[in-house]
């Protein structure tokens, strides 16, 4: 009887529900975007740059809460499908400024569809209270134990100190 306490309180963790849910988000993500073959973490990339072209390599990693290499992993491999073009940065010569190219911008356009899809099919099981519910709490959550995230967020133009 113990050890099945152990499991049901294992199993009812916020940290195992939260990181079994971020399996199945990927899981459903890259099930309905697989026509356009992008990742979460590459969506997220193309839409951060669409939104903000011309962000240096860290500025990106932090309006994803990325670490420096998992958005370095990321820009090589869409930098090797000429999804996006780096180029000195004009404050800075030793930054690179990040932008999508053109087939980079069509890319996400064409990705808007499935990740809509994949949005209502992950948020399927709940109705629209739920809906705004979860997506409060994870707010909540986020924000308030922002200071113990590995990698820091910080949305483009907001100020970083």
């Amino acid at each position: 009887m113990p050890a099945q306490h152990n499991l049901a309180r294992l199993y009812a963790r916020p940290g195992f529900l939260l990181r079994r849910a971020h399996q199945i988000s990927a899981a459903v993500f890259e099930d309905e975007c697989r026509s356009v073959g992008l990742t979460p973490a590459q969506f997220g990339v193309l839409s951060v740059l669409h939104a903000s072209p011309g962000l240096d390599q860290s500025s990106l990693a932090r309006a994803l809460g990325f670490d420096k290499v998992t958005v370095l992993r990321v820009l090589r491999g869409l930098e090797g499908r000429g999804l996006i073009e780096r180029s000195p940065a004009p404050m800075s010569r030793r930054n690179l400024s990040i932008a999508l190219s053109v087939a980079g911008l069509d890319l996400l356009k064409q990705a808007q569809e499935p990740a809509e899809r994949a949005y209502d099919r992950l948020m399927g099981p709940l109705d629209t209270a739920q809906r705004g519910q979860l997506v409060e709490l994870l707010q909540l959550l986020t924000e308030g134990l922002e200071a113990d995230a590995r990698a820091a967020f910080v949305p483009p133009g907001a100020d970083a100190d």
